[in-house]
């Protein structure tokens, strides 16, 4: 799973090339004006459904044609199509079940350069936490291909790794 931001803008395009199908991408974006949010969008979203991704957007408009939600477990509640949310703790776990979310993404594992100086839980605590978990897990923060391997969840997200 790939996610969108300013940093890894100019590399998207061959990251996206290179997920495998089935993979996700989490369109952000955030530091976009709403016109040329849209046109990216549109864009990568276009590329992503010719290489067999889905493609799940944060804080976007009902009218964008996505394949999910991604947010906090409030923002991902009734939303149609796959609904990922964020999770820090296992209180955040436990609200995104409740709000029906498919599963989620904790986070950071590792320390990560989208938010300098903030604690990471590390391998241990993620995987407490993992395991308590009644939804899926995908591990986020600071993830690469190596770190992934060793993290038996159902699977891992980039902003950077993948770029």
């Amino acid at each position: 799973m790939l996610l969108t931001d300013a940093r890894n803008d100019a590399g998207l395009e061959r990251a996206i090339r290179r997920l495998p199908r089935g993979s996700a991408l989490v369109f952000r974006h955030y530091h976009l004006a709403n016109a040329a949010r849209r046109r990216r969008f549109e864009e990568l979203r276009r590329l992503a459904h010719g290489c067999g991704l889905l493609v799940i957007g944060s804080r976007v408009p009902a009218s964008w044609y996505t394949d999910g939600t991604y947010g906090a477990a409030d923002e991902v509640a009734g939303k149609p199509g796959l609904r990922l949310a964020t999770a820090h703790s296992l209180r955040e776990i436990a609200m995104a079940a409740r709000e029906g979310a498919d599963a989620v993404l904790l986070s950071p594992v590792f320390a990560t350069r989208s938010h300098p100086g903030a604690a990471a839980l590390g391998t241990v605590r993620f995987l407490l936490l993992a395991r308590r978990s009644p939804l899926p897990v995908i591990a986020l923060g600071g993830m690469t291909r190596a770190r992934a391997v060793r993290l038996p969840v159902a699977g891992w997200a980039a902003i950077d790794g993948l770029a």
